[in-house]
């Protein structure tokens, strides 16, 4: 029986419009109740431990309950919480984007602080105009998307998103932003090799771009993984090649490393290190305080700021809460313990671990691929694997198997039929075997109840 200060939260919990609400039953039943986190773990209001599979939202790179970064954030607050960005400096800040510099590829130097992901993204669009505009190319203006990408909840960065369903009942900008088909090896042509697909997609781009004219092109936008869009990774050479493109047709690359970035991969960046190439901006944000604290960064390169020298121009763009001392003083602090306890070294060492162990998952009759990439994952569910049906299942089994793996001490991410997977950088084989075992026994008891209701059958 709850005691009366569970329940008094429950009830002022219900005030709040969560992300991602659903208005037709807010209101009407409990949310889990977190109290208490450690390690990978999360523990409810009945003390009832869950492993953390998401890693909160992607951002949850060093474990919870790092007490390091909370009493580096109480005695920056405690010095000095806040001064305007606009007309002032901060030492956090300009600490902070030195370490940038420094561990960001290239020549991506000149770095600009948000507050989080979305306005990350949000800020390099809206450089993007603003330096065609200076530059005198006004009609330089339409962006180049994908269909299944995840870009950010502003006006802009949600037209970008090719995720169809949560478009609903919304509006966008429609004339210059353009959705390339999803880059996803699973659901090509059947017959079709890895190779041919990539050539399909990169003659996609290109066709796009030469319907469009390159001289309207801005520029092209995309995460290395397209992670909210199912865990989506690229087939070889896919990356190289539209950055080829980009630079053959004087278009920007921009590379969204909210979720890439700060060691899902294994690295700080994931664009020059893991697929080869060096973008003009990167946006990044999640892991660079491991969620700690809010904050985004857009990481430009040395030759676009001297490209908008040449004119006098002011950059009438900024927010309150751009380079905050007290979420700066959390990235470096972050970073200075993924250096100091080789946590991207352990990333690299344990990622074929992780991925091998999840492959484990194809055995069960309703699971169609495991795909992923470091410590990131999605298991895609299907009716039929070799028609990689979904049509039915999409709608019952994503819920049904979060529904399980509650119940068993585990939190997933579901999308629709893919379960994602992107767990605290910090975990252990013997975790990851615990997950596992989890996982598939929630995926197998969820396949029975859809079956149990008819809406599948195993034949």
């Amino acid at each position: 029986m709850k005691n009366d200060y569970i329940t008094q939260i429950h009830k002022k919990d219900k005030l709040l419009v969560h992300p991602y609400e659903d208005f037709k039953t807010r209101g009407s039943y409990d949310r889990k109740l977190i109290l208490k986190s450690n390690n990978i773990y999360l523990y409810d209001e009945s003390g009832k431990k869950y492993i953390d599979g998401p890693g909160g939202m992607w951002n949850n790179n060093i474990g919870h309950g790092n007490t390091e970064i909370g009493e580096a954030v109480k005695d920056q607050i405690s010095k000095m919480e806040y001064c305007s960005p606009f007309t002032e400096s901060t030492e956090p800040a300009a600490e902070l984007a030195s370490v940038l510099s420094e561990i960001s590829p290239g020549d991506l130097n000149s770095i600009f602080f948000t507050t989080d992901g979305s306005t990350a993204n949000d800020t390099a669009l809206r450089f993007v105009m603003f330096y065609n505009n200076v530059l005198g190319r006004p009609n330089k203006k339409h962006v180049i998307t994908r269909d299944r990408a995840y870009h950010g909840s502003t006006y802009l960065t949600a037209s970008l998103n090719g995720k169809d369903r949560e478009k609903n009942k919304f509006d966008f900008e429609k004339n210059f932003i353009h959705h390339l088909s999803s880059p996803l090896p699973y659901r090509r042509q059947k017959n079709q090799t890895l190779e041919e697909f990539c050539d399909e997609k990169v003659k996609e781009f290109e066709d796009k771009i030469n319907d469009l004219g390159s001289e309207n092109v801005a520029a092209y936008i995309a995460e290395p993984i397209l992670a909210s869009g199912g865990c989506i990774v690229p087939p070889e050479g896919y990356i190289k090649r539209f950055w080829d493109l980009c630079k053959k047709y004087d278009i920007l690359y921009i590379s969204d490393e909210v979720v890439t970035s700060f060691g899902r991969l294994g690295y700080f960046f994931s664009s020059e290190e893991v697929f080869g190439i060096i973008p003009d901006i990167i946006t990044t944000a999640k892991g660079i305080t491991s969620g700690y604290m809010p904050l985004g960064a857009v990481l430009f390169s040395d030759k676009l700021m001297e490209d908008v020298k040449k004119e006098s121009s002011l950059f009438f763009h900024g927010y309150t809460y751009s380079g905050h001392p007290a979420c700066c003083i959390a990235a470096l602090k972050n970073i200075e313990i993924i250096k100091r306890d080789k946590i991207l070294e352990h990333v690299k060492s344990i990622s074929p671990y992780f991925q091998k162990q999840l492959q484990s998952l194809i055995d069960i009759p309703i699971v169609g691929d495991v795909r992923g990439k470091g410590l990131m994952t999605g298991i895609e569910c299907v009716i039929n694997k070799d028609s990689k049906e979904a049509l039915v299942l999409d709608q019952a089994i994503g819920y049904r198997i979060d529904e399980e793996s509650l119940k068993l001490g585990l939190i997933i991410r579901p999308i629709y039929h893919v379960c994602v997977l992107s767990p605290a950088l910090i975990i252990t084989k013997n975790q990851i075997d615990d997950l596992v075992t989890k996982l598939y026994l929630a995926i197998e008891n969820a396949m029975k109840k859809v079956e149990s209701e008819g809406l599948w059958t195993n034949n």
